[in-house]
């Protein structure tokens, strides 16, 4: 559902910067695949490139079977985007900016579903709270919700556990888990490795905008000869010379 080939992304600010350097992965449907590296090391381009935020220099990315740089309107009507940074609108209530995002995405009985994503994410009792007046857990649970409202096949989440309680973040990963088992494909960048432990498929590590490695954790553990994740990472960037 997801295949990335060459991607090149360059900034200038004003010194040139060299975001994403020749990046190359895919996700299957049905699979959770983990973007991990440091801060800084191009998760968040890669995954605005892919949801259509951003186009790549060099390079290509299908998603869902359309071209995130030839076809964006298409690849937007399959994806489900979540980053830390996602804003709501601050004067509509929770059901407000659920509803509003259903109509826009043509949601058939868009009440019912809207109803669905409420009773799933626990919003009801804040649901006609105005989002600028809604915690910071409450907030990302509407976001998670207006994301995936219109049940799309593919879902983009950029750190999302990012500042969030225990118990939200939680109910987030259970989230990701159950959408696995819908058979859709889930891709998601974290710099926290128990998440990705606990999730993962496969994992793809970046580091400085290249891919050092991609495989299912056993294998990333079998090629450098560590069980803990960040002892796996610290090791793949030694073997690359970095």
């Amino acid at each position: 559902m997801i295949e990335v080939r060459g991607l090149r992304k360059t900034f200038h600010r004003p010194d040139e910067v060299v975001a994403v350097d020749d990046v190359g992965f895919r996700c299957a449907p049905g699979e959770i695949v983990g973007l991990l590296g440091p801060n800084g090391a191009g998760k968040t381009t890669t995954l605005r490139i892919l949801a259509t935020l951003l186009s790549p220099d060099k390079g290509a990315a299908t998603v869902a079977g359309h071209d995130v740089a030839a076809e964006p309107d298409q690849v937007r009507r399959k994806i489900g985007y979540l980053s830390a940074s996602t804003g709501l609108y601050p004067r509509l209530t929770a059901r407000e900016t659920l509803r509003y995002f259903a109509e826009l995405h043509q949601v058939s009985d868009a009440d019912a579903r809207v109803d669905a994503l409420m009773a799933r994410f626990e919003i009801g009792p804040f649901a006609h709270v105005r989002c600028d007046r809604l915690s910071t857990g409450m907030k990302q649970k509407v976001s998670i919700a207006r994301a995936i409202v219109h049940d799309p096949p593919v879902l983009i989440f950029d750190e999302p556990t990012l500042g969030l309680d225990v118990l939200v973040a939680q109910t987030l990963l259970a989230f990701i888990e159950e959408r696995r088992a819908a058979g859709r494909t889930v891709l998601f960048s974290t710099h926290v490795m128990r998440e990705a432990e606990r999730l993962c498929d496969r994992i793809a590590i970046i580091h400085r905008g290249r891919i050092l490695a991609e495989d299912t954790l056993e294998a990333l553990r079998a090629q450098t000869g560590e069980t803990d994740l960040e002892q796996v990472f610290v090791k793949l960037v030694e073997q690359a010379g970095e």
